[in-house]
Parts: C-alpha cells; sequence; structure tokens
C-alpha cells in the first residue's frame, strides 16, 4: 500500500512498523522525482503487505526532512527497525530499487 506521509504520520507510519520502509522524498517541481515516483508506487504494488512504501515533500515537511539530511532530491531512504539501513539519491532504473528492496526485506 502507497503512503502519503507527513512530519506527524511519519513515526507511526515508517518508524514503528515491523517492515521495510521505503520513503520517497520528494517536491511538485521536482523533474526527476516525477521519474521516480511512479516507480516507488510500482514497488508498493509489487510488494504489497511485505513492505511499507511512502511519499513525502520536503517542502511541505521540513521536519523529517531535516531529520535525515535530505539535501538532494528524489532521495529514496530504505528504514528497518527505525534506522536507515540504505539510501539512494537521484534517479535510477528500478531494478536498482528492486535490489535494495529484496536485500533488506
Amino acid at each position: 500500500m502507497f503512503e502519503t506521509l507527513t512530519d506527524a504520520t511519519f513515526e507511526e507510519k515508517v518508524l514503528k512498523s515491523d517492515k521495510l520502509a521505503v520513503v520517497d522524498f520528494s517536491a511538485e517541481w521536482c523533474g526527476p522525482c516525477r521519474v521516480v515516483g511512479p516507480i516507488i508506487h510500482d514497488l508498493a504494488s509489487e510488494y504489497e503487505g511485505r513492505i511499507v512504501v511512502g511519499e513525502i515533500d520536503v517542502d511541505e515537511n521540513p521536519d523529517v526532512t531535516a531529520k535525515y539530511r535530505v539535501r538532494n532530491i528524489p532521495t529514496v531512504l530504505f528504514i528497518k527497525n527505525g534506522e536507515v539501513v540504505d539510501k539512494q539519491v537521484g534517479s535510477v532504473p528500478k531494478s536498482v530499487y528492486k535490489s535494495l528492496v529484496e536485500k533488506h526485506i
């Protein structure tokens, strides 16, 4: 399932999850983010029930963005048991995201 995340929901939906969370930090004005977004949505469908997948708008959610020191977007964080276990900055092919999911699932 795909989640739209916010500063207010991040802890509950991502940090307290017992599943791997794949979090896409993006913004509406970001061109490469528009390439990554559909890939992240595909992962949500492919791994339904096995991982948590969400997107957080960096402009509207400065607290989480600052906490994880996200300076470039798109940035996709892979979080497990409340800790960042992997990170992908920039737009890459779907296979890269899938391999990172498989590595940590």
